[in-house]
């Protein structure tokens, strides 16, 4: 009981120790839990899909530093070879090998050349993936099912192929990177958000599910991250003003951010056991507004698509890559930064293989 000066009982001080108190026995629980789930990733083994180029490579490059073996893979030789040689540079002990994670057998192989390496993984990062950027009216059966093949049964192989090791030694973690499109639905992205909206219900079921083995799965949702990837994206329809608009924003520090300030948050999440991150202020708002206005969301994201974005025409259901769709606009001082970012993650060697359409 707190009394003022006159022994008379003070209410209002007695419920600010109180709440006072409350927050401190809260803290003391985060950090206890915090401590309890901190995972050291010296020696571990850390697989990567997707881990030759751009936020894979990132990622690599960050648990390098932290002294873990490092898995990477992905469907080009030549990126993975560029990519263990810029590993091994700073050090890391690494295993580069190809491997398609939508083939279920590439990736039971996968884990098993991981493990005669350097024993069972102890963290799966799911990050392979694919965009193609476009209306509706230009979108393929075909656009659907390679986003769901590598978007979710890829995901779901890699998991299921980890998980009976982690399960016996009661210890791993899993960090599936979804999108804040698996979260906001976005106009002339729908295979790319349909199949991280089935990551993200897959991930966060699986969260719950496995946290009486000792394994956390962490579901990571970026907004847009300065990667260096548009060059190498699908573009279909008025494949120029698509990348316009998408490679513009996934510049400007205004709308995207650092993709190493992200990598460094990822795995900082992953050591922590925490069940998700959502990466950069405008993605936070987004999601929250959405999920408290939903209806209000929908009529913005129509009134963008109406009004802001391509319509159908150009080259149709045709794909163009980024690089193959460049203009003016995209080669100004707009989209320095993801050039630079290009350069950095081995995003622009890649745009030499393609034939022009």
């Amino acid at each position: 009981m707190v009394m003022d000066r006159r022994g008379r009982r003070d209410e209002g001080s007695g419920t600010l120790a109180l709440a006072a108190a409350g927050v401190g026995l809260f803290l003391l629980g985060r950090s206890m839990v915090r401590q309890h789930r901190w995972m050291d990733f010296e020696g571990k083994t850390a697989l990567i899909t997707g881990g030759s180029r751009g936020l894979g490579l990132l990622l690599a490059r960050e648990f390098v530093t932290h002294g873990a073996n490092v898995v990477i893979c992905a469907r080009d030789g030549d990126d993975l070879e560029r990519a263990r040689v810029d590993l091994e540079r700073q050090g890391g002990r690494v295993l580069s090998i190809p491997c398609d994670v939508s083939d279920r057998a590439q990736v039971d192989r996968l884990v098993r050349e991981a493990a005669a390496r350097f024993g069972a993984v102890d963290v799966l990062v799911n990050n392979a993936g694919t965009i193609s950027v476009g209306p509706m009216e230009v979108m393929t059966l075909e656009d659907y099912e390679e986003a769901m093949r590598i978007h979710f049964w890829g995901p779901l192989y890699t998991t299921l192929a980890v998980l009976p090791a982690m399960r016996d030694r009661r210890q791993g973690r899993i960090v599936n990177i979804s999108s804040i499109g698996g979260k906001v639905p976005a106009p002339h992205l729908l295979p790319y958000t349909a199949s991280k909206f089935a990551l993200t219900g897959f991930s966060e079921g699986l969260r719950a599910e496995l946290k009486k083995d000792n394994v956390y799965v962490t579901t990571v949702c970026p907004g847009l991250m300065r990667t260096g990837s548009p060059p190498n994206a699908n573009f279909k329809g008025k494949h120029q003003e698509e990348y316009a608009w998408f490679t513009i924003s996934d510049s400007l520090p205004l709308t995207a951010m650092s993709a190493k300030r992200a990598a460094r948050r990822i795995v900082l999440a992953c050591q922590r056991g925490e069940s998700e991150v959502i990466l950069s202020v405008q993605a936070k708002l987004a999601a929250k507004f959405h999920g408290v206005f939903p209806g209000a969301s929908a009529e913005l994201n129509s009134l963008i698509n109406d009004y802001l974005l391509p319509g159908p025409g150009g080259i149709g259901t045709g794909t163009a890559k980024g690089h193959q769709s460049e203009s003016a606009v995209t080669r100004s001082f707009l989209t320095a930064l993801t050039r630079r970012a290009a350069r950095e993650n081995n995003e622009e060697a890649r745009t030499q293989k393609v034939e022009p359409l």
